[in-house]
């Protein structure tokens, strides 16, 4: 299958740039390029993000609730707990939920820091597998060595888990303002707009999140170049919440999973739901990928300077 990558892109002189081409052509080269890279590896990897989404939720938590505890926040675990299942299908929020709850309410002192610690090595790997998505999009290889990279990972992952615990706790206090404004101001229905669009909280945390992962885990070559990175973070948050809305009713039309999988059947549709994630994820880097343009020299400008 012919390689679609930025990198294999400047490699062939004749390729043609997308500012050489028309709207319509340029779009559906885009499209064509995301779907080829999809096709290419895209089922492998997003098996590999459902199987590690499951494997590292809880590992996940456990860093959350060490940190937490730390910076004597440890309620905010609990609302970025509440955000974070708000973004998955009640079937799946009702396997994991509980689970979870009861992990985190198991864990103390020195058992929490240990728990922590291999959470972060574990997490880290599902960062990591990231990664490897983007420079295999990119057509990119690992520039840094393994110990680095991992370093990286647990530095994302600690950053990301104080973001989480400050977005959503900012979610809970966007909700007790809205709750005020209806209940104790007289002029609440001329802000009724204001506070409809704070109802977008959530959706604005996961799109901002998915760009910061994708700007972080972009190959260092494209991510300091030109090339956009919102594409992939807008469709995987589009994504993302149409599964979520679209996979109970879709799940109900085919009479559930009980009768093929029984007692497993929650687990079934709760890897689906990751692995049509992971799927999304993946169109999306490669529909980044797609947009890019080498940033250096090519062999087409060269044969054009010749």
């Amino acid at each position: 299958m012919k390689d679609v990558s930025p990198e294999a892109r400047r490699l062939r002189p004749f390729e043609k740039h997308l500012n050489q081409m028309r709207p319509g052509g340029r779009i559906y080269t885009v499209v064509v390029r995301a779907a080829l890279g999809v096709y290419a590896d895209g089922f492998i990897h997003a098996g590999n993000i459902a199987y590690l989404a499951l494997l590292t939720m809880f590992p996940f938590f456990i860093v959350m609730a060490a940190l937490a505890q730390l910076l004597g926040r440890q309620p905010d675990v609990m609302h970025a707990l509440a955000g974070m299942l708000g973004t998955m299908p009640p079937s799946v929020t009702e396997l994991v939920a509980q689970p979870i709850h009861d992990v985190l309410a198991g864990r103390h002192g020195n058992l929490l820091w240990l728990g922590a610690l291999v959470g972060l090595w574990t997490t880290a790997s599902f960062v990591e597998t990231i990664r490897d998505i983007l420079h295999r999009a990119y057509g990119t290889k690992p520039s840094l060595s393994f110990w680095q990279y991992r370093l990286g990972a647990i530095a994302i992952i600690i950053g990301s888990v104080v973001l989480a615990m400050a977005a959503f706790s900012a979610q809970v206090m966007l909700t007790a303002v809205e709750q005020f404004v209806w209940r104790i101001l007289p002029f609440s229905r001329d802000l009724q707009p204001v506070i409809s669009v704070s109802r977008l909280g959530p959706l604005a945390m996961l799109i901002g999140a998915l760009y910061a992962m994708f700007v972080t885990l972009t190959p260092l070559k494209y991510r300091i170049a030109p090339c956009p990175k919102w594409p992939g973070a807008m469709f995987t948050a589009c994504w993302w919440i149409a599964v979520t809305m679209a996979l109970p009713p879709a799940v109900a039309v085919f009479g559930g999973y009980g009768r093929t999988y029984g007692s497993l059947a929650g687990v079934i549709v709760t890897l689906f739901f990751f692995w049509l994630i992971g799927l999304g994820l993946v169109f999306g880097a490669h529909l980044n990928a797609a947009l890019a343009e080498d940033p250096e020299p090519s062999v087409r400008s060269a044969a054009a300077q010749t």
